[in-house]
């Protein structure tokens, strides 16, 4: 499972957050540790110098007198000083700290305490330390600080200084936390600066892509967001002015192509010659047939407005009408299915799959699923079948796939083209599938858009 947010909202907030998450973090760590050795420093220097001074006073007392002297300056949660009986003297060896910080001690004693050196454990386990030399309040959370000091040739004194182990920065991750909320908060003052043109692009792109006319999109937000809009809006005013060009050329285009083949028909009753005239009117039935196939492939989505029809009611009245002509056509009753589209555009790229099945497949059986997202309109034949790597290029125009069809039939090679281009124009798409059992099925998929009031 991924992690990682999709949206760049999310993804804006959540690196920032994480960026200034980090580097608090990192700034109190890095502080703590030398606010930490700061008053570590601090705090040995206060048990050395309370060391060398209470070793001077019990060198200048008698010796009877001192372990009440000792008693006496004991701390039951901070320090407790005692004499060191035999064989508790420390044999391990200090640290590089601890080292420094002993021979800052032994240059502290007086002269008649040097005639041995002083020893100094800055982190001792409590577990390692005899239990007469402890404090006599201790717990897990301190660490021990140890120090045997001589007294002269024959005695020394021990020290053991408790310290509560660092505790954790509260300030300073309320800090980092408050920081962190607020930033966030910014961040997420951006993302919706950036966010929101982009997504009002989206959906405005999503409408052309659906076959929708093309909004303006506001151009709005910051300089990189709004050239992206402002590129989009040309584009789209661009598209817009050259299909309607289009749209006016193929129209002039059209009238002209009829009337010259009008006038070819009304002189085909001239020609007295049965088996030509025949002919000369097949061909011209031909051409006006391609002119036809031609600008409405060409067209696409043309003019015709959206209104509210029952898809199941349209492909069934399609139906019938073919096989009242006495196509092999069948119909499985579905519900209603209603949608908003350009109900002539879906009837006649419905009728081009079915003549298609019918042409090359000997037969036509149509039906209507439901999926997630709308309704697919399947038409399956009997036929050969198509190569799955032709299954593209027959939507090419002008393709016709002979070698794998019936090679008696006719057609344009517009038909396929067309279909696709009506599918694309209402958000939908055709796909071509070979059945397991033999022939091809034929699947017009259309997204369940919102019934227009």
């Amino acid at each position: 499972m991924k992690i990682w947010p999709r949206t760049l909202a999310v993804q804006m907030i959540a690196v920032t957050a994480a960026a200034v998450v980090i580097s608090n973090f990192a700034v109190a760590w890095w502080f703590e540790l030398g606010n930490e050795r700061q008053k570590e420093t601090a705090l040995n220097e206060r048990v050395l110098d309370r060391a060398a001074a209470v070793a001077a006073t019990l060198i200048a007392i008698p010796p009877d007198a001192r372990g009440a002297v000792m008693r006496s300056m004991n701390s039951p949660h901070l320090w407790q000083f005692a004499e060191l009986r035999p064989g508790d003297e420390i044999t391990r060896p200090m640290s590089e700290e601890g080292d420094r910080l002993a021979q800052r001690l032994s240059a502290s004693l007086p002269p008649q305490a040097r005639v041995g050196r002083a020893t100094v454990l800055v982190h001792e386990q409590l577990s390692d330390i005899p239990q007469y030399l402890l404090p006599a309040h201790t717990d897990d959370n301190n660490d021990a600080m140890r120090l045997v000091i001589p007294l002269d040739a024959k005695n020394s004194i021990s020290m053991v200084f408790l310290r509560s182990k660092p505790a954790w920065p509260v300030e300073m991750l309320v800090a980092a936390t408050v920081a962190t909320l607020v930033t966030s908060a910014g961040a997420a003052l951006v993302a919706r600066r950036v966010v929101r043109p982009l997504s009002e692009l989206t959906a405005a792109a999503s409408r052309v892509a659906g076959g929708g006319s093309a909004p303006h999109v506001d151009e709005k937000g910051p300089d990189d967001v709004r050239n992206a809009a402002v590129a989009f809006n040309q584009m789209t005013e661009k598209v817009t002015r050259t299909l309607e060009s289009q749209r006016h050329l193929l129209s002039a285009v059209g009238h002209d192509l009829r009337t010259p083949i009008t006038a070819m028909r009304i002189n085909l009753e001239f020609v007295e010659d049965e088996d030509l005239r025949e002919g000369l009117q097949q061909n011209l039935d031909e051409l006006q047939d391609l002119t036809e196939q031609v600008l409405s492939a060409a067209r696409g989505t043309g003019g015709e407005g959206k209104r509210n029809v029952d898809l199941s009611a349209l492909v069934e009245s399609l139906c019938a009408d073919l096989d009242d002509l006495g196509e092999p056509v069948t119909w499985q009753n579905h519900d209603p299915a209603p949608v908003s589209c350009r109900p002539n555009e879906i009837r006649r790229a419905v009728r081009n799959l079915v003549e298609n099945a019918v042409a090359y497949g000997n037969k036509a059986d149509v039906q209507i699923t439901n999926n997630s997202d709308g309704y697919d309109i399947v038409v399956e034949d009997d036929g050969p079948g198509i190569p799955e790597d032709e299954h593209t290029r027959v939507f090419e125009p002008f393709v016709r796939l002979e070698s794998s069809r019936n090679a008696a039939t006719g057609g344009t090679g517009l038909g396929l083209t067309l279909a696709k281009a009506i599918a694309e124009g209402h958000g939908g798409a055709i796909v071509l599938e070979n059945r397991r059992q033999g022939g091809l099925r034929a699947r017009m998929h259309l997204p369940r858009m919102a019934v227009q009031a």
